[in-house]
């Protein structure tokens, strides 16, 4: 804490969304999360000057306090940028260095479009809402029928992540991600059989797997000689899943000691091969 003990506020401002402005405010304000508390005010859909007046008027009465914008509006950024100065009150454009500088290394200017840009991110962004919602809806193989709607189905037997991948995939590439457990002697739905081209595996070694069961019987209290970490009946269950994926022609990806990202990264590359095909731009 500084010596008063006052909490610094940071406004974090933007005229659409305000998605990229809360990721990079709040990537920096976790840095100093030992050392000072601060406050976060994300402020989206800032669009006219009189907002920023109420703004400042506000902040005169919150300091210490910072402002931070990804604004896209010429106007808007020369005007925050004055009453920022006039007001002393400290502020940071998040996005001009980075865009002047990729203009320099390619030597060519962006076009400044006003609006058109940030509907271009409003829509992205709403597509990785929807997405993150169809995941949820069709989390460990709830409702089978909405699979023709997928874009990738992920299978495999639990504790493969197969959920955080599902996630990530929604929330960083936009895509609509189902997920089926295959639990032994438990037959797949019909569904899964008539969507395979969009089925990926995800497989794990026995005892990578025996150890991440155990670890998470731990972690609820239940004893670990539980058969869900026998490892015998973990072999059992991985020979009944590597029969359904073979029925299914899918392709794999090996989970083990893997990072969430390296295995969205690689179905995104098994699913959609031609590099970032599917990405949002």
């Amino acid at each position: 804490m500084s010596e008063d003990n006052q909490i610094l506020t940071l406004y974090s401002l933007s005229d659409s969304t305000g998605q990229t402005a809360e990721t990079l405010s709040k990537a920096a304000i976790r840095q100093f999360r030992h050392a000072q508390e601060i406050k976060y005010v994300p402020l989206p859909r800032i669009t006219r000057q009189e907002q920023i007046d109420k703004i400042i008027k506000i902040m005169e009465q919150s300091r210490p306090c910072m402002i931070a914008y990804t604004l896209s509006i010429p106007a808007l950024k020369e005007y925050i940028d004055q009453q920022a100065a006039l007001f002393k009150i400290p502020i940071v454009n998040l996005l001009d260095p980075l865009i002047q500088t990729i203009s320099k290394q390619l030597g060519i200017t962006p076009p400044r479009n006003e609006r058109g840009m940030m509907h271009e991110l409003d829509e992205e962004y709403f597509k990785r809402i929807e997405a993150v919602e169809f995941a949820i809806k069709l989390d460990d193989g709830k409702d089978p029928k909405g699979m023709e709607k997928a874009d990738i189905i992920l299978v495999g037997v639990s504790r493969t992540s197969k959920t955080p991948t599902c996630m990530y995939l929604a929330q960083n590439y936009a895509m609509k991600v189902a997920n089926n457990p295959l639990v032994y002697n438990v037959a797949p739905p019909k569904e899964l059989f008539e969507h395979k081209d969009k089925c990926v595996g995800l497989k794990i070694r026995p005892e990578v797997l025996h150890d991440i069961r155990t670890a998470r019987l731990q972690s609820l209290g239940l004893p670990a000689h539980s058969s869900y970490a026998d490892f015998e009946q973990i072999k059992v269950e991985m020979d009944y899943a590597d029969r359904i994926i073979e029925e299914l022609g899918c392709p794999i990806v090996d989970v083990s000691h893997k990072a969430v990202e390296e295995t969205a990264t690689e179905i995104m590359y098994l699913r959609f091969p031609k590099p970032h095909s599917k990405e949002l731009k």
